[in-house]
């Protein structure tokens, strides 16, 4: 008999990859739910026996399906796929009920040893998969029955590599999802707080449009920023981190900053945290894309300014970007950290071809 399995992620290529790392010849009806409404629907109608849920989601996150889960004690066993590897988000999501934690990501044989752990699944479960050929979902929604699961057409290698879809869009999202969480997590370990991760925002914007993508940061708040460099395997851009001056107090405090706050230490906290955040998140996505970045020199936009200043100060370098905006922020403390990477429109198209081996 088939095992009910549930993959609920917000990101198509996120419910791709899953779907591709079950154990192959794994005798399933597989669904799935892009947001947590649909899961706990989908677990309702009995389409949920096994869940692997992502946390990061729009409507309903993960931790709000768990908890629901608990609340209506709905039959369903939940193993939790995230890009926020923070220590907390473990805790948090095994004090909910999750059986586990698996990080993206995901990784074939990681997914196949939880399972297996937790008897959820064994080589009994095993029928033989025709043509010997791994599993590839290329559908969103709905159950599917293993025996028919087929590979995708080579197509989506042969996209646009000039245009950015919406496909190609998901998977800027998702590839930025993981490498946020890495950054997230490096900053929650280096000020010992909890650090609240968005659902990025990816976009193909003209120069004249990169205001209105930091419309959530009011420029009532004056502002410092960092502007860094970044270049590798013919894809290049700008990083900005841009932070509420606000903030400045709290992150001191934070890190141990015992010396009068002025002007030389809020630039040091400034580069601190530059490095770390656009290290990071720029490490996180040139790894999934199988390549590296030199990073420039970082260059202090200014301090005590506006935002509209500081992306003035650049604009003659901008003319078209892929946009990607982060906006970390601090649990308990009213600390905003706003990261830009933007990539130049002569970058699309290697990103583009990278993204379509992604998807196929």
């Amino acid at each position: 008999m088939p095992t009910s399995l549930l993959i609920c992620d917000d990101s198509t290529m996120a419910r791709k990859q899953v779907a591709r790392s079950l154990p192959d010849g794994w005798d399933v009806d597989l669904t799935f739910a892009s947001n947590g409404v649909e899961a706990i629907a989908a677990i309702k109608a009995g389409k949920g026996d096994i869940l692997l849920l992502d946390l990061n989601m729009p409507e309903m996150d993960g931790y709000q399906v768990l908890e629901t889960i608990l609340k209506q004690d709905l039959p369903t066993l939940a193993i939790v796929i995230s890009g926020d590897i923070q220590p907390e988000a473990h805790q948090r999501v095994k004090g909910l009920g999750a059986l586990d934690f698996i990080k993206k990501p995901v990784d074939k044989s990681k997914l196949t040893e939880v399972l297996s752990a937790y008897g959820v699944f064994s080589k009994e479960d095993l029928i033989i998969a025709e043509n010997d050929t791994a599993k590839l979902i290329n559908q969103s929604t709905g159950p599917v029955k293993s025996a028919s699961v087929r590979k995708p057409a080579v197509a989506a290698t042969q996209k646009s590599i000039t245009k950015v879809d919406s496909e190609m869009l998901d998977c800027y999202q998702e590839i930025t999802n993981v490498a946020m969480g890495q950054a997230g997590d490096l900053l929650a370990r280096l000020l010992d707080v909890v650090v609240v991760l968005p659902i990025p925002n990816v976009n193909l914007i003209e120069v004249s449009e990169l205001t209105m993508a930091l419309s959530d940061v009011e420029n009532k708040d004056e502002t410092s920023g960092i502007c860094q460099g970044f270049i590798g395997a013919g894809i290049s851009g700008e990083a900005l981190l841009i932070l509420n001056d606000s903030s400045f107090k709290d992150i001191a405090s934070l890190m141990k900053y015992e010396d009068k706050l002025d002007n030389n230490v809020e630039l040091e906290l400034l580069m601190d945290m530059a490095n770390l955040l656009i290290g990071a998140c720029l490490s996180g996505i040139a790894e999934q894309l199988d390549m590296s970045f030199s990073q420039g020199h970082p260059v202090v936009l200014g301090q005590h300014r506006k935002i509209s200043e500081l992306i003035a100060t650049n604009t003659n370098k901008w003319k078209k970007t892929l946009a990607i905006e982060i906006s970390y922020s601090i649990e308990n403390y009213p600390i905003k950290f706003d990261l830009l990477l933007l990539f130049t429109e002569q970058s699309l198209a290697v990103l583009n071809h990278k993204i379509a081996y992604l998807l196929d």
